[in-house]
């Protein structure tokens, strides 16, 4: 079975939405396009938050935002109690918000890496897993 993937981005992100999407599916996971699909300026929370609340709500396995920094994408689904939004500029970032954070959504930031690095990114954020054992500990802490 693969995964359900949700995504997202604002209109700094929309050409990498795009690819992402396109890498995701000839990678056969099912993919969410929550938009938004043009390059006018939008405002990330409205993208943001149908991402989060699919994975929260277990619509979808992980979530994959983006904006021109991330930090907006990644603020606004923190904001929902059952994700870990983790913004993600190096491959080896991504690796360790799974293993250590148990990250359920990555952010990228657009206007910072070049569109192959981000399709590493998100290939390594959704075949790593978490490594549990002490770091479960600290993950449990995480909500309010």
């Amino acid at each position: 079975m693969s995964k359900k993937i949700a995504i997202g981005s604002d209109h700094a992100g929309v050409e990498y939405k795009a690819a992402i999407v396109d890498f995701l599916k000839n990678e056969g996971y099912e993919v969410a396009d929550f938009g938004p699909t043009s390059t006018d300026s939008v405002d990330y929370p409205d993208f943001a938050h149908p991402v989060a609340n699919s994975v929260e709500q277990s619509e979808n396995d992980l979530g994959i935002l983006i904006c021109g920094s991330a930090n907006g994408v990644a603020i606004t689904a923190n904001k929902h109690q059952g994700v870990r939004a983790a913004i993600a500029w190096q491959n080896e970032i991504s690796a360790l918000a799974r293993q250590h954070n148990d990250a359920n959504v990555v952010c990228i930031p657009a206007r910072f890496i070049d569109i192959e690095l981000a399709k590493k990114i998100v290939h390594t954020f959704l075949t790593t897993d978490f490594e549990g054992g002490r770091h479960a500990n600290r993950v449990n802490k995480i909500s309010c």
